[in-house]
């Protein structure tokens, strides 16, 4: 048993995934539990992190996916322009969803696209004034709430687990066979 009086390597004593990984242990022995410390919580935050988020663009009064387009073309730097193809890879997105993302971007204002130069169907997307001001607007409140929601670690802390969760994701990616991230609950 570990000092706090859970599993070595298993989720703490008195969490709601000790008690999973207890039960399933108690009914199922010998089944390896020690991931449920680690999975269990990661899904809860997760979803914690997504509808905070949600809540957060509603009341910005834009969604995750059109932020995510409009942020890709931002942080691309000027003249704030991408093709379709460098949109989806930057994003983690199928061609499908940048398309999508992108009609329904440009029937608001915040992108226009063109055909590209030299390549046949290539599509430039190019971010308006309406739409660097609306993520300007917002990536500060939705960065400026996450900064606050993880606060309660030690600037150690966070650091140590970004690292941590660095290796845990490409590990993953890797095993899976899979480095198509995409936001929680989206593609």
């Amino acid at each position: 048993m570990a000092p706090d009086g859970g599993a070595p390597g298993g989720p703490a004593a008195g969490s709601p995934a000790q008690d999973i990984a207890a039960a399933w242990g108690r009914e199922r022995p010998g089944t390896p539990v020690g991931s449920i410390g680690i999975v269990t919580p990661l899904w809860q935050l997760a979803k914690l992190f997504g509808d905070d988020r949600r809540r957060v663009l509603a009341r910005a009064g834009v969604d995750s996916a059109t932020l995510d387009l409009l942020s890709v073309l931002r942080r691309s730097g000027e003249p704030y322009t991408l093709s379709t193809r460098e949109l989806g890879r930057r994003s983690l997105v199928t061609a499908g969803a940048v398309s999508q993302r992108v009609a329904r971007a440009e029937r608001e204002g915040l992108v226009t696209r063109r055909p590209g130069e030299g390549r046949p169907r290539t599509v430039q997307v190019t971010l308006t004034k309406a739409g660097h001001d609306l993520v300007e607007a917002t990536v500060d409140q939705v960065l400026h709430r996450e900064a606050d929601l993880v606060g309660g670690l030690t600037p150690e802390q966070q650091a140590a687990l970004t690292e941590l969760l660095r290796v845990l994701l490409e590990d993953v990616q890797r095993r899976l066979g899979d480095d198509g991230v995409t936001h929680v609950g989206h593609e």
